[in-house]
Formats: C-alpha cells, structure tokens, sequence
C-alpha cells in the first residue's frame, strides 16, 4: 500500500519548527474543540486569500463529521470572497442524493446553501451512482484540477481517513486513481467513494481536524509510527495537524 516515512530535508525543517512534530507532521496542539474549530475556520479563510491573490481562485476539498460540522457553521457567516471558491470533497456515502448521511448534504445544510458560491463551483461526489459509476464520474470532475489549495480531513478510531480504511486499498502508488470506488467498507454504508490517497495529497496544505477521546489509541498508533491509511496522505510540503491538547 505503499510508505508512510518521509526523508526529504524539507520535513525535517518543517518538523523542528513545531514543539511535538513527528517527520512530515506538524502536531498542532489546542485548549479544546472550541479552539480547533476557531482555528480551522481562521487558517481556511487565511488559505482562501492567499490562494485568491496568487491564483484568482481557491480550490479547498471538504471533510465530513462532527468536528468540520462547528467549522462550516462558522464559515457561513464569513465576509468572504465566495464567488472564487471551487469545493470538492474526499469521500462521500453510496446513499441517495440529499440524505442525512451524505457529507455533501451536511456541508450544504449548515453553509454551503447560505452562502453566493456559484453552483457550477460546488462539486458533491454523485454517491447516489454506487460505487463504481460514482466513482468514474468524479474522476472526470478531476480531470482537470490541479493542485489542491487545502484539504480538510479527519480520523476515524480505527486510523482511517476519508473513506480510505485499514487493509484496504488506499491508492497511493504513483498509478493511482485519483478516486476510488469503496464496495467493503467495514462502517455502514459498504459503499463508497474516496479520492485516492495519492489524490488528497496533491495539495498546498493538508490539514487534519481531530477531536475526541475515542481517536486516542489511532493518534498513539500513529505517532508510534503504524501504517494507518492517514499516514498515507503525503503532500510534498506535510500536514497539519490541528488536535485537542488532550490527546497528546
């Protein structure tokens, strides 16, 4: 499923600068879920600016779950920029369009209907396809986009990350697809679609939001050095990892 250890220079420079950093990660500590989602929604809007002044547009892929959920009600009363956003998302749930369950449908619900970004700059994952066709179809969506400017992710108790599971395929290789279409997915639904790996990593900045005290033993994995599918998510210039002090 391919490495998980970095020895370029540039992260070993970046991992000193940081208190707690391992090789290619930065662990960025904070008082409490309050804090984080201050924290996040604060280093997304910085993101936005910059990558709008450099770039004219700001490509950022979305995260579901609880935690992301506090940042996007954040989000919908900023003063921003909207009509440059372009959003994707990792993964999403094989389960009809609009359901409660989707990502796409959370991030819609609490942000994304109350704010102008333009409709042909929003990109949910058609999960309501199956797997294998929703898959296909969102890696035609991809096609053309570059490099991401921010990706947003989580970790599961068990270490995984998007919709990308422990011994199970993760997409890392050089070859890889840029999404995949998830049929065994050892949390309901089996059924689902992920951006590779390889995909989530090409990216400006990664930045991991992590929160609660059943992702302890993943995080002690994960610092001990274990393969889990988040240590998977390689960008060339490492992550962020924005978690509550008491989980280190």
């Amino acid at each position: 499923m391919g490495t998980t250890s970095r020895s370029d220079d540039r992260f070993a420079v970046n991992a000193a600068a940081r208190p707690n950093a391992d090789l290619g990660v930065r662990w960025l500590p904070v008082a409490d879920v309050d804090e984080l989602q201050r924290t996040a929604y604060l280093r997304i809007l910085d993101a936005a600016g910059r990558a709008i002044h450099e770039r004219g547009n700001f490509v950022i892929v979305l995260s579901g779950g609880n935690t992301p959920r506090g940042v996007y009600r954040m989000l919908r009363d900023a003063n921003a920029d909207w009509s440059n956003w372009n959003v994707y998302f990792g993964d999403e749930r094989c389960v009809p369009a609009g359901n409660g369950e989707r990502n796409s449908t959370m991030a819609a619900d609490v942000w994304l209907a109350h704010v102008p970004i333009p409709k042909d700059r929003m990109h949910p994952i058609p999960g309501e396809l199956g797997a294998t066709a929703g898959a296909l179809e969102y890696a035609a969506t991809l096609r053309t986009v570059g490099d991401f400017d921010l990706v947003l992710l989580g970790l599961g108790e068990d270490g995984h990350t998007a919709s990308l599971f422990p011994n199970h395929r993760w997409g890392t290789g050089s070859d890889a697809p840029d999404v995949l279409a998830i049929i065994d997915a050892p949390k309901p639904p089996a059924q689902r679609v992920s951006m590779s790996a390889a995909r989530l990593s090409r990216a400006r900045e990664v930045m991991f939001l992590i929160a609660g005290e059943s992702k302890r033993d993943a995080i002690s994995q994960w610092r001990s050095g274990a393969n889990l599918p988040a240590t998977a998510i390689q960008p060339k210039d490492g992550v962020d990892v924005l978690i509550t002090s008491a989980l280190l």
